[in-house]
């Protein structure tokens, strides 16, 4: 922005925020930084602005920075959910541009704080993660770089693989154990079922862990339990904060420009698109139709109470599936063609691909494990098959973090089949 246009910001921003109390959203405490591209997108590369150092994190900068330098992609904006709320511009934006997102981010906040999938999160995550940060440094300095940087790869490879159920547990006498302070003789007291939060199981379970590796396997844990309302709500979220900046900017009096340079923006982020479903376009759609079919009221309920499973379920109509273009298609030859236009086929589908975050299901066989010391696990097939390449590449890692061999169970081409990894070698046998 031109050093003009920081006034007309802060002028706009305080009106929303004002206009936002009077429509009755209650976002967080705003504070909005300004940045060069490059801290905008490091900061997206991590995930947050002070999060610790990993080569992966690295790798997504790169990417994403790429993107923007070649202007193949655009990110406008970051959003923390935190208290205060943070919001970070890309400094190329026009003022337009970050009046817009400044009602976007106003949206994203007002969710933060009042959709119930968040009601666990650590609203000082920012400091929180600045010293998980400091004291995997720590750890670099004490048992050296290779090595830390040895278990964060392998911590990070099944990062996804928690229980957010058990992002607080409830000890005798009813204190709650925080998801970094968990240990082995608060589970066994507790005697809660691990069998669905890998990382917490190795956390209890695994023998040959160091103090500081049961740290580092908790830190990463709380992470992720931080990050999971995010993947729960990404299209309830998208379409909130997109729903409340077209109200906000339809409410201003904008010039012809303005307004055309707003209705281009808007409708470059709302793009339908074949080959993935859009959670601005399709979170609009259905927010609007809930809206116009139920009211207001019925917008808040939903926005407190559901996540993108239920929201999908129970609000997704054939109407908005023509819309936004949700069909499926099948390549055949050389053409992509629709195979199935039916909401209900449509929406199970979407719903499949949400369970657990998209991500595959896997739990420990506790019993066998213990009769036997090596690490047991099931994959939850659904008619998906895993990956065989990330089969190979993962299993070494929980081999590293359990101390013994691992086998995972699950199915391929309708049949059982079980990898095992020991000995340095990965190999299958029947199941």
């Amino acid at each position: 922005m031109r050093p003009a246009d920081y006034e007309r910001f802060e002028r706009t921003a305080q009106w929303m925020e004002e206009q936002a109390g009077k429509w009755g959203l209650s976002p967080f405490p705003m504070r909005y930084e300004i940045c060069p591209a490059d801290v905008v997108y490091s900061i997206a590369g991590f995930g947050m602005p002070t999060r610790f150092v990993h080569w992966s994190f690295g790798k997504h900068y790169h990417r994403q920075k790429i993107g923007f330098d070649y202007g193949m992609s655009r990110i406008y904006e970051l959003v923390v959910n935190s208290d205060p709320c943070y919001a970070f511009f890309l400094d190329s934006n026009t003022i337009l541009q970050n009046e817009m997102i400044v009602a976007h981010v106003l949206g994203h906040s007002d969710f933060f704080r009042n959709n119930g999938r968040f009601r666990h999160s650590n609203r000082q995550m920012v400091e929180t993660m600045a010293a998980t940060a400091e004291r995997f440094e720590s750890y670099e300095q004490r048992y050296g770089v290779n090595r830390v940087e040895a278990l964060l790869d392998s911590v990070l490879a099944i990062a996804e693989h928690v229980d957010p159920s058990f992002y607080y547990l409830s000890e005798q006498g009813g204190a709650k154990i925080g998801p970094r302070q968990v240990d082995a003789n608060s589970l066994v007291n507790l005697s809660v079922d691990l069998s669905q939060d890998l990382l917490l199981f190795l956390m209890a379970k695994a023998k040959g862990l160091e103090d500081w590796e049961r740290d580092v396997i908790a830190s990463v844990r709380e992470e992720m339990l931080y990050f999971w309302p995010q993947i729960e709500t990404k299209i309830m979220n998208e379409g909130w904060a997109t729903y409340w900046h077209t109200k906000f900017m339809q409410t201003m009096d904008l010039s012809g420009e303005d307004a055309i340079e707003f209705a281009k923006m808007t409708a470059q982020v709302t793009q339908p698109n074949r080959f993935q479903l859009n959670p601005y376009n399709v979170g609009l759609a259905i927010w609007e139709d809930i809206e116009r079919r139920y009211g207001k009221e019925e917008m808040f309920i939903v926005r407190e109470s559901d996540s993108d499973s239920g929201f999908l379920r129970n609000y997704l109509t054939q109407e908005i599936v023509d819309r936004c273009d949700l069909y499926l298609y099948e390549q055949q030859h050389s053409e992509w063609v629709v195979v199935e236009k039916d909401v209900k086929v449509i929406s199970q589908v979407l719903l499949n691909e949400r369970v657990h975050g998209g991500f595959p299901v896997l739990r420990v066989n506790a019993d066998q494990t213990r009769a036997k010391g090596t690490l047991e696990l099931m994959h939850l097939y659904e008619g998906v098959e895993l990956d065989e390449k990330y089969i190979q590449k993962t299993l070494p890692h929980v081999a590293r973090l359990w101390g013994d061999a691992v086998s995972l169970e699950t199915t391929v081409n309708k049949k059982k089949v079980k990898y095992v990894f020991e000995g340095g070698k990965t190999k299958t046998v029947a199941s």
